[in-house]
């Protein structure tokens, strides 16, 4: 069979199993297959694949099929510009969270015309695409992240070791602010991931994709969403039981004019607001994602 026999074939499973972007994920499979850009599959269409590369470009198109994600098969995603180890320890970066980079970026370059340094903190990490984008674009700034998952801390380290080489991003492991008190060390690995020594914990920006949706949606959502880890996409009761957790446990480590920025359903956004109103935030603003969409809410203390 030649690769376009095989694409194309790919293509109308995945369409026929109601996949989104049939054309585009048999194309990307079979590259991966092969070991080369999807742009070269052109070029090559109508070279024969082995039995084996057929055999193993079925493999994959099941899998895909059966709603497991290209990421999850491909073992990495684009975030930033920067390609991420990902596995089902944790959440695909999306493109939407970029907004969530892009301002507390925004917010760090005024920052650094004011201070001489400083210190950011973003929980629930996951892959680390927040932290390690932000560290990557703006080298000089300390980057601190955490997660309660083991195995997302894991993912995230790898991504920063490969990513960031020398550039020291610093982990912590446990449930939200608690996790400030154990820097994370990778189990059964010689490779341990730098940590500081957070006497007076305060930060700049602190930075959160936490779990924000409804323990009830969670049964309706897609079956590729589905097979990303709940921890990191249940957020209790309306969505809001740990975004209310973080608004409230935020004072105690924000600087005096420090802000929080939290990635959030559009359809959360009010109640956020007066969440993070009681609580003392001031300013309170929200940013739209790529589909004109308010994703980030930001409030300063």
């Amino acid at each position: 069979m030649q690769i376009r026999e095989a694409v194309a074939q790919g293509n109308t499973d995945l369409k026929f199993a109601g996949i989104k972007s049939p054309g585009l994920d048999s194309s990307l499979l079979m590259a991966h297959v092969l070991n080369v850009s999807r742009e070269s599959l052109t070029a090559n269409s109508n070279k024969k694949l082995t039995e084996k590369q057929c055999a193993d470009f079925c493999e994959l198109i099941e899998r895909r099929a059966s709603g497991e994600c290209v990421a999850y098969i491909l073992g990495k995603k684009e975030f930033r510009g920067l390609e991420f180890l990902v596995n089902k320890s944790v959440l695909v970066p999306r493109p939407d969270t970029e907004t969530l980079v892009e301002t507390a970026l925004k917010m760090c370059n005024d920052e650094l015309k004011i201070k001489n340094k400083l210190r950011i903190l973003d929980l629930c990490t996951g892959s680390g695409a927040v932290a390690i984008a932000i560290k990557n674009e703006m080298p000089e700034l300390e980057v601190h992240a955490s997660d309660i998952s083991t195995e997302a801390l894991e993912v995230a380290s790898s991504n920063s070791k490969k990513l960031l080489g020398d550039k020291k991003l610093y982990f912590y492991q446990g449930d939200l602010y608690e996790a400030l008190k154990t820097p994370f060390h990778i189990p059964h690995s010689s490779f341990s991931t730098p940590h500081s020594s957070l006497s007076t914990p305060q930060f700049s920006i602190i930075t959160a994709n936490p779990p924000y949706i409804s323990s009830d949606e969670m049964k309706t959502l897609q079956t590729e969403v589905q097979n990303e880890p709940s921890l990191a996409l249940d957020g209790g009761r309306g969505g809001l039981e740990i975004i209310t957790r973080i608004i409230n446990d935020t004072p105690e480590f924000l600087e005096k004019g420090g802000s929080l920025l939290m990635e959030a359903d559009p359809r959360q956004m009010n109640e956020i607001s007066i969440l993070l109103d009681k609580k003392g935030f001031s300013g309170i603003k929200l940013y739209k994602d790529l589909s004109g969409l308010n994703r980030v809410i930001g409030g300063q203390l």
